[in-house]
Formats: structure tokens, C-alpha cells, sequence
């Protein structure tokens, strides 16, 4: 196909400067751009008193837009009908497409792919994350530029998919609202005798780290907060210290602990909740950034700790009850005098089986949106260097 061609964004985009005075302005409309090629948005409205700078550029639906200092995050973007006539600072550069040579949508497209991703992040300079990449840069990154036909045609089919994935997201998120309000209910029912924290659950505090557990003949993997996210453990770097045979059976986890952050700087990450499922080989251990929150037999299940430990973070108690200015700590005294609504066994877990369920329908709505976008990312590569057909790829969506 020879109407394929090489070429260069510079050559199919021109930079634009529409400034506006901001003493001329009684506010103004910031736009963002985020990271991943997630879009432009409208950030926030800034009154002109507030604003520190002279002049602003004007953006409009169509517009190429990116960060400056975030090549490295693909901070790219196209702005869309609800970004229009937003503002940006010099930071952002503006660019308008040749409707002749090249569609907007299918320039989104192509800050989707893994070569331009590369590129633009290789051009970038400077010593740190944030690495500028100036439009003379910019713009000599190559691109692959089918007719303008078959730029349609792409931009339709991966739109298709598009479309699919944000359902799929939309689904998850209204069926996790769902779950969270329910969850609220069933672990905080009014009629449930109130017990203290520690008469339901067996709460301790990990071991500190200190230098001279760095080295020693009991090295054990050990979780740290940096490894527990929302209802979610990231297990991808997980560090060793020494503990000593009885330290390993007091701070050793198994299957069913839940693990909760003690403190952070982040209120959005006081109280966060994981548990634990026997991931890793035994033994494994936890730091006193952590808090393990362990079923009492006859007393409490596992599946009943996991949903109250994840309600009190929902919910904001957890936060509610942590001290500190900077950096908020629950700390384990306040932790096993928190009030919790304790069913008995039968009921734990019939709430714990209820909840599970529904959990495990909004994992799997949010596995099928992440496998599509792996589907998404393979078809668009495979659209752009012509490995994949596009009436196949038509006819498949």
C-alpha cells in the first residue's frame, strides 16, 4: 500500500498561539492534560486576581495539546468539546492538525502506541522525572500516516472498543458504589451487640525495622505499607529482614489476615486494607507500618475482618480516629478501642459470602475493561504497521 507514508508530526501539525491578556479576563478555565494519553480536561476556573502570570493561550475542540515537563508520562492530548475554550500556560503547547493530512482522533491514536511513547520520552531532556520536551523535539518525532480514508476507518474500529471498555469501567464503578453501600450496612448493622476491636478481632502491630535486622540467618520477606493498596496487595518489590524463630510465629501472616496502614502523610492512605491470601511462600512477615487484623476462633472470620477493616477505611472512621499533624497514625492503642458491631459466627459469614460475591463481579467487570485494553493496545499497533487487516479488524468488532 504505497499511499502509506513516513513522516514527521511537524510535518502534518502547526503550532498555534492564541494568548489572551489576563488583566482582559474575569477568569479563566485551566485545562490539564493527563498522563497515559488519558485526554485534556477542564482542570478548574481560576478567577483573574488569582491568577500569577500575564498571559494565558487559548485552546479549542480539536487542538493538539501536551505537557511540556510530562513526556515521559505521555502527557498528550486532543481536546475535546468540553475542554473547548479552556486555557493553558506556556507550559502546554498548541497544536492545530492539516484537515487535509491528518485526523485529530487518529493523533490520539497514535499517543496510544508504544513507538511514539518511546520516542517522545527518548527526545525529552533534563535530570529527572520531569524531562521537558520541546516542540522542536516534538515535532520531528516520526508517524506512520495512512490516507485520510483509512484513518477513519481505524479511529472507528479502535472507537468500538473504546465504547466496550467504558461501559465495562461505568459498570464496575456503579456496581462498587453498590457494594460499598451495602457493605456499610451488613458490617455496621445497629442491631449487632457493640464489642471492642480487640474483643472481636486479634489486632497486632508489626515489628519495627531498624539496622540491625539488615543482616542475620533468619532472613524473612516482609510486607511494608508500600505493598498494601486498596483491597489490593502489590507484591512486586517485597524486601527481606532478619526474624528470629519466635519473631517470625508473632509477626508471621496467614491466609486470611488482613493487613491495614498505620499511617501516611496521604490521609487517602490511612486505614488502607488488603488481605492477606497465602500469595507467598510461608514464611512471610509484616513491619510496624502495618496492622494485622486476625479472626478469633469462635468469635470472628476471616471474611468478616476483611469487610469491616475495608468499611472502617470507606467509611473514614479509621482516619477519624488517627492522631498526628503531618502524618496521621491510627496506632494500636486506638485501634483495639474502636467500636465494632460483631454478629454471631452463622452471620459473619453468610454477610462475608454475600460481599464476596459481589466483589468478585466487580473484579471481574474491571479484568474484562483491562483485558480489553490490552486488546485495544495489540489492535492498534497491529492497525498502524499493517499486520492486522482492517476489514478483519472491521468485521471482528
Amino acid at each position: 500500500m504505497s499511499d502509506w507514508q513516513r513522516t514527521t508530526l511537524g510535518k502534518v501539525l502547526t503550532q498555534i498561539s492564541r494568548a489572551a491578556r489576563v488583566e482582559d479576563l474575569t477568569e479563566a478555565r485551566y485545562a490539564g492534560v493527563r498522563w497515559y494519553a488519558g485526554g485534556v480536561y477542564d482542570r478548574e476556573t481560576v478567577p483573574a486576581e488569582k491568577i500569577k502570570g500575564k498571559t494565558l493561550y487559548l485552546i479549542k475542540h480539536g487542538d493538539i495539546v501536551y505537557n511540556r515537563m510530562w513526556a515521559t508520562k505521555v502527557s498528550f492530548g486532543v481536546v475535546k468539546k468540553d475542554a473547548d475554550g479552556c486555557f493553558v500556560t506556556n507550559d502546554f503547547p498548541v497544536f492545530t492538525v492539516d484537515p487535509e493530512a491528518i485526523l485529530p482522533e487518529y493523533v490520539e491514536a497514535i499517543f496510544h502506541t508504544e513507538p511514539f511513547q518511546s520516542e517522545a520520552a527518548g527526545r525529552a531532556v533534563g535530570t529527572t522525572e520531569r524531562r521537558r520536551l520541546h516542540e522542536r523535539d516534538f515535532v520531528n518525532i516520526p508517524v506512520v500516516l495512512p490516507p485520510l480514508p483509512v484513518q477513519e476507518r481505524i479511529v472507528e474500529v479502535i472507537c468500538v472498543v473504546d465504547n466496550q471498555i467504558t461501559a465495562l469501567d461505568a459498570e464496575a464503578d456503579t456496581l462498587h458504589v453498590v457494594l460499598r453501600r451495602l457493605r456499610s450496612e451488613l458490617v455496621n448493622d445497629q442491631s449487632a451487640p457493640a464489642v471492642r476491636a480487640d474483643e472481636a478481632f486479634d489486632i497486632t502491630m508489626g515489628r519495627q525495622r531498624a539496622p540491625k535486622y539488615a543482616t542475620g540467618p533468619h532472613m524473612t520477606p516482609y510486607l511494608r505499607s508500600a505493598n498494601v493498596g486498596y483491597g489490593t496487595l502489590d507484591l512486586t518489590d517485597v524486601l527481606e529482614m532478619n526474624f528470629d524463630p519466635k519473631e517470625r510465629e508473632a509477626f508471621g501472616l496467614v491466609p486470611g489476615d488482613v493487613l491495614v496502614s498505620e499511617g501516611s502523610a496521604s490521609q487517602s492512605a490511612v486505614g488502607m486494607p488488603a488481605m492477606w491470601r497465602g500469595e507467598l511462600p510461608e514464611p512471610i512477615c509484616f513491619q510496624k507500618t502495618l496492622m494485622r487484623y486476625r479472626a478469633i476462633e469462635g468469635v470472628s472470620v476471616p471474611g468478616f475482618v476483611n469487610h469491616w477493616c475495608l468499611w472502617a477505611y470507606e467509611s473514614g472512621t479509621f482516619l477519624d480516629i488517627a492522631g498526628g499533624t503531618n502524618i496521621k497514625h491510627i496506632t494500636a492503642m486506638r485501634a483495639v478501642r474502636m467500636p465494632v458491631r460483631l454478629p454471631d459466627v452463622a452471620d459473619q459469614e453468610r454477610i462475608a459470602a454475600e460481599l464476596d460475591t459481589m466483589s468478585e463481579v466487580v473484579a471481574a467487570t474491571r479484568a474484562e475493561a483491562h483485558r480489553l485494553r490490552s486488546v485495544r493496545a495489540r489492535l492498534l499497533a497491529g492497525l498502524l504497521d499493517r499486520t492486522i487487516d482492517i476489514e478483519s479488524a472491521e468485521l471482528e468488532v
